[in-house]
């Protein structure tokens, strides 16, 4: 999630995290090379081969979480105006510790990958204040309006507290940063955009998930995706559902939390994903009144609305409704959609002819 003011513990690594060791790490000290008086060297953790692994399982998510955040961020930014109730002031920047990681993948982070008991930032939103003010991923919280920041175990769930009463009053944020071993301070200016949170489904099914304040994009729908383009469909769409409230009035919100939660996990239980998962499929009704929100969502983030239609029959095609926890297997309508999405073209291109705004 990139709403920093709302952070929460997950086990899912995002960002480039292979790079975090060379963006947050001081150079190692050379063999031989005499240390500073008073200083003694730092134990160095033994790599093995069930670290190497894990560190190469969470470079594998953190790869797929950062394509994601980049093909969101225009979708969250510039449809603030449309999201009303679910638009916050964002940071627009994520933090983890090795502490965000369980088990083996914890000591991976550590050993590997050169995270610690700080936060460091794993991921940057194209456009956001935080990318405007220059911060960059590996860089470490040291304080935020002259407050310490919390470090250790506690330090994503505790940071919240230090966040979110100065993006509430203020318009940007006091930020301390370590940057190779120096301090910098830096000022986030605050970024209106849709606040909800974008989540990687660690699982091979091909589908994606809106539980209301969530999007949750599978690997197998990454997967599937042969572009920005058509992974930003299927962003918008599943957004869509969320500003219109979908999940809640199917009644679906807790189901789809649950799968939601569960998916986030590095290893996640698969058995909840048998069947139709308890979710119940779409009306064609609200499916529709996604799609055409989502061509509005697009074309204000200026993808490309024309390949829409194609994305989702050729989706259909591969994956039918009978392959139960699928997309379409969700939203079986695909009739009715078509209709909606080719209606909702036409209306973006001749209002975009006839230089009017582009509002549903």
């Amino acid at each position: 999630m990139f709403r920093i003011n709302r952070l929460r513990q997950t086990a899912l690594g995002i960002a480039a995290a292979v790079l975090l060791s060379a963006c947050a790490t001081q150079a190692p000290m050379q063999p031989g090379q005499p240390l500073p008086p008073g200083q003694t060297a730092p134990e160095i953790p033994q790599v093995t081969p069930e670290m190497a692994a894990a560190a190469e399982t969470l470079t594998r998510m953190a790869s797929l979480q950062d394509r994601l955040y980049k093909v969101a961020a225009p979708l969250l930014i510039d449809n603030a105006e449309l999201c009303t109730r679910h638009a916050r002031n964002l940071l627009g920047f994520t933090a983890k510790n090795r502490y965000t990681y369980p088990g083996s993948y914890n000591d991976a982070a550590h050993a590997v990958l050169g995270m610690g008991e700080r936060l460091q930032v794993t991921n940057v939103l194209a456009g956001s204040g935080a990318a405007k003010a220059g911060l960059r991923n590996g860089d470490e919280l040291v304080a935020a309006g002259g407050k310490p920041l919390p470090t250790g175990p506690n330090a994503l769930s505790q940071a919240g507290a230090v966040f979110g009463p100065i993006v509430a009053k203020q318009a940007s944020l006091p930020l301390t940063i370590e940057r190779r071993g120096s301090q910098r301070d830096v000022t986030v200016p605050v970024t209106r955009a849709c606040a909800f949170g974008i989540e990687l489904g660690n699982a091979d099914n091909v589908n994606a998930y809106a539980d209301g304040q969530r999007v949750m994009v599978t690997r197998g729908m990454m997967g599937f995706v042969r572009n920005d383009d058509e992974l930003a469909y299927v962003v918008a769409h599943t957004m869509a559902h969320n500003m219109l409230n979908h999940a809640a009035s199917q009644r679906n919100a807790a189901t789809i939390g649950s799968i939601i939660d569960n998916l986030t996990l590095i290893a996640p239980d698969t058995s909840m994903l048998i069947g139709s998962g308890g979710i119940k499929a779409m009306p064609s009704t609200l499916d529709s009144a996604a799609d055409r929100l989502a061509v509005y969502l697009l074309a204000r983030a200026d993808y490309r609305v024309e390949g829409i239609s194609g994305f989702w029959k050729r989706f259909a095609e591969t994956y039918p409704a009978t392959v139960l926890n699928g997309h379409t297997a969700n939203h079986p309508a695909l009739a009715q959609r078509m209709a909606a999405i080719d209606k909702a073209v036409a209306e973006v291109k001749a209002k975009k002819s006839a230089n009017k705004p582009l509002t549903p």
